[in-house]
């Protein structure tokens, strides 16, 4: 299967296709963090940055992401461009995929950014939509990948998810059965990704989330675990959460939830003890410090791997606009750096996957 043109949902991707894009974020983060060595693969590149709901670390990541790599990005936020108003939505992305190189697209209705794919010429990664949170995803895969403890593989290791259903947390299912992970969710019912899906764009358009999860793992022997029983997440690797409302619960309240959450899904030490000694902690950001998480956890230096996940973000959305734009050479003759070999291999890799 060739890849994709558009980064949309990991679920549309192979695992071989997934690894090889972090392959080549591993290696141009080698490049560029210990090197010094910047590859300009999209040099004089514009991408296009649509923001219909704020963001600091998704803009901040592609903004510096696509200087890093020699091309310029240009930021759209709420109101100021048109979105399926007057103008089409194919409309309006014909006409940007015909004046930029690259699209990113942070939504209200994940059918918006879907309709952008269809309608564009050029490579359209999706930022966030109420359905899934795709470029999280491989920011975090890429810190497991980073942290796997010893003696394991990645599809050995396990993830707890404590908490809301959120879309990170249904991405994380995405990402988890397809590499061969053993997912589990722990949160109350009611909140669980098995309650009859997750709304998408209109009251009557629900996916069924679990479903997809399990054909993935019938091909990547991966599995999938939910309950509200604390044992769940007895040996799991990492204890990941997300705040328990979010941008898109604007009609909830923070004390609604802290009634149905707190105390029982907050994480504590006592909650990564419980996991194991070597648990690491992991969040994607922004968080409520003493709400989902405490700060003993969120700032131990051992336990929490939240702030490389951050950073993970840029060098993982490198790797994705490397490889849903047109690169251009990479003119590296002459030069030396340690991570040459890997880069070369890496887009190599992308290259044959993309044929």
């Amino acid at each position: 299967m060739a890849m994709p043109k558009d980064y949309i949902d990991s679920n549309d991707f192979t695992k071989e296709q997934l690894l090889a894009i972090e392959d080549l974020a591993l290696a141009l983060k080698k490049a560029i963090k210990v090197d010094g060595y910047y590859p300009h693969l999209l040099r004089n590149k514009s991408l296009g940055m649509i923001f219909q709901q704020v963001s600091t670390r998704t803009r901040i990541a592609f903004e510096t992401a696509m200087t890093d790599l020699g091309g310029h990005a240009q930021f759209y936020g709420p109101g100021t461009i048109q979105l399926g108003g007057h103008e089409s939505l194919g409309d309006t992305a014909r006409v940007m995929g015909s004046l930029l190189d690259v699209l990113m697209a942070r939504v209200d209705r994940h059918k918006d950014v879907v309709g952008l794919a269809e309608g564009s010429a050029v490579g359209v990664i999706n930022g966030m939509s109420e359905f899934n949170h795709p470029t999280q995803e491989l920011g975090d895969l890429l810190t497991m990948l980073e942290n796997l403890p010893e003696g394991k593989r990645i599809e050995d290791c396990t993830l707890a998810f404590v908490g809301d259903a959120t879309q990170v947390c249904v991405s994380l299912m995405f990402i988890c059965s397809k590499i061969g992970m053993h997912f589990v969710q722990f949160g109350p019912r009611g909140h669980q990704i098995i309650d009859g899906g997750l709304q998408v764009a209109d009251a009557v358009e629900k996916i069924d989330l679990l479903a997809i999860g399990q054909k993935n793992c019938k091909l990547s022997g991966g599995t999938i675990t939910i309950s509200d029983d604390i044992s769940c997440i007895k040996s799991a690797d990492f204890i990941y959460t997300d705040v328990w409302y979010g941008l898109y619960d604007q009609e909830a309240s923070g004390e609604n939830y802290m009634d149905v959450f707190y105390p029982k899904y907050q994480v504590t030490m006592d909650m990564m003890n419980y996991a194991g000694p070597n648990a690491k902690f992991m969040h994607c950001l922004p968080a409520t410090r003493n709400e989902e998480v405490t700060d003993e956890v969120m700032d131990d230096p051992k336990r929490s791997l939240c702030w490389d996940e951050a950073e993970n973000r840029k060098h993982s959305i490198r790797a994705l606009l490397a490889t849903f734009a047109t690169r251009t050479p990479l003119l590296d003759e002459g030069v030396d750096y340690s991570a040459k070999a890997e880069l070369h291999a890496a887009l190599n890799k992308i290259e044959a996957l993309q044929a």
